[in-house]
């Protein structure tokens, strides 16, 4: 049986990381095979990639060739790690996907949809996500968050966008979800942590349901939360 694709989007701050961490954790205790990742990244050559484009050294090459640069590294995560795991049956929860170079490179960076729509055909196929959960997120409370997160480590290619950008990257989002309904759900990311990840337990469940995933079997015990600082896993 294939497995289920899973992605999150959304703004900085939304807390994506942390969803998929928790998710995968709350599928694991149900006995579903499931696996975290994120991108850029996932494999070593993609995680290269990933440096090098929050360094800001693709930048001034333009939105063209960042979005050429994100799918060099779509195409290995696909190969080497998402496909295999959705072929052994498993769920793939990924902190970001191709929704980020649509909305990033491409609406933003005002590249030609025909050539997004071409770039996603070519990189990833028929390797869709199954279900896109959206955290939603005001721009300045994103930006306020990421910043705590960050500390004083260096900020990255993204996060140095002004506010503005951030509020039209929100809004490319929701456009997404409303453009493809089927596929996305927007989730108030502004609730508090426990409350997100039982909205976001609710969506999945239906899917894992649909898809004969969600085992009836009693559930373990779910672990105490503890505070973390842990940084969220930044930008695809």
């Amino acid at each position: 049986m294939a497995g289920l694709f899973i992605t999150f989007e959304g703004g900085e701050g939304g807390g994506k990381s942390t969803h998929v961490g928790r998710l995968v954790q709350t599928l694991e205790r149900r006995g579903i095979a499931a696996i975290a990742t994120r991108e850029p990244g996932g494999t070593p050559t993609a995680e290269a990639i990933r440096d090098v484009i929050l360094s800001g050294a693709v930048a001034p090459l333009g939105a063209a060739a960042e979005a050429l640069m994100f799918s060099a590294a779509r195409i290995d995560h696909l190969d080497k790690k998402i496909r295999p795991a959705l072929a052994q049956g498993k769920v793939v929860v990924c902190d970001r996907f191709a929704d980020s170079t649509r909305a990033y490179q491409g609406a933003l960076g005002n590249l030609d949809p025909k050539f997004i729509r071409e770039l996603e055909r070519v990189t990833v196929g028929d390797t869709r996500p199954d279900l896109t959960i959206i955290l939603d997120v005001p721009a300045a409370t994103g930006l306020a968050r990421a910043s705590a997160r960050r500390a004083s480590a260096p900020v990255d290619r993204f996060e140095a966008e002004n506010e503005s950008f951030h509020a039209a990257l929100r809004q490319c989002f929701l456009d997404i979800a409303a453009a493809e309904p089927e596929r996305c759900v927007v989730i108030d990311a502004t609730q508090p942590p426990d409350a997100v990840e039982a909205s976001i337990w609710s969506k999945v469940s239906q899917r894992l349901a649909a898809a004969g995933l969600l085992d009836k079997t009693p559930v373990a015990p779910k672990p105490v939360r503890k505070s973390s600082k842990r940084k969220e896993a930044r930008r695809s």
